[in-house]
């Protein structure tokens, strides 16, 4: 794909006798919304950890923005403008909506940890950290403790991190995970809202989340992706709902 933003070849991994990635091929063109669905344990999100840096690959490559990634390290990558989200959210507890975007922010710039208490009130990391904090709908809950935050609005804050990082691709592990139905439908529309502005892998079971979002779909099952296509594509491929929609899908 001439266009692609992240390009994927023949990346496999493997844990003692499974076989997470199986060879896959995957490009992910700029601008574009691309899911990954299939059931558990097909490897989605062993995918996502070796796109992300968090994972080393037995073999193959990852080419982000026209350069191999391959063996650079998550904060490298992030540096170069991959960001994440995973599947348990990953906050601060203790700290602020705030504080936890600071810190991304902080992290991002590759300042030091230990001169927070000094830095956690300068402009450059509360500002950026606020307007991340806002994009999510979250401006009115900056100065609450994360751990008081309810279930959605915690997964609001871990994408306000990833935005604060100002990612070109942003790699996102079930984001409506354990949502009720208003929360996950306000979670949607706000993803939406991101379309063609940042390049999206989206790993999700949710199907109305998925349809409503993605530009292409792929499937993986057992660590391979056995179909990629447009959302009406994947929804009539016959070995998609074999495999996993399910006939009843259709």
């Amino acid at each position: 794909m001439a266009d692609a933003l992240l390009a994927i070849r023949g990346l496999s991994k493997r844990f003692g006798g499974l076989l997470a990635s199986d060879r896959i091929d995957l490009d992910v063109a700029r601008g574009e919304t691309h899911a990954i669905i299939g059931p558990n344990g097909a490897g989605k999100t062993t995918l996502i950890s070796q796109l992300a840096g968090d994972l080393r690959p037995d073999a193959g490559s990852i080419r982000f923005a026209d350069q191999d990634v391959t063996r650079l390290d998550a904060p490298h990558r992030a540096r170069r403008g991959l960001a994440r989200s995973f599947q348990v959210t990953s906050i601060f507890r203790d700290f602020s909506a705030l504080d936890n975007v600071a810190l991304a922010v902080q992290a991002h710039t590759g300042q030091s940890f230990r001169f927070w208490r000094a830095a956690r009130a300068e402009p450059a990391l509360r500002e950026p950290a606020r307007a991340a904090l806002e994009a999510v709908g979250l401006g009115g809950r900056a100065h609450v403790r994360a751990a008081n935050l309810a279930h959605g609005e915690q997964r609001q804050l871990e994408i306000a991190m990833a935005l604060a990082t100002e990612p070109r691709l942003l790699l996102l592990d079930e984001p409506v995970a354990g949502m009720g139905l208003e929360e996950s439908q306000r979670m949607v529309r706000f993803l939406a809202t991101l379309k063609r502005r940042i390049t999206i892998v989206l790993v999700e079971h949710d199907m109305d989340a998925v349809f409503t979002l993605a530009d292409r779909i792929s499937v993986m099952v057992y660590g391979r992706i056995i179909a990629t296509g447009t959302p009406p594509e994947v929804r009539g491929n016959e070995d998609v709902r074999r495999a996993y929609l399910g006939e009843d899908q259709a």
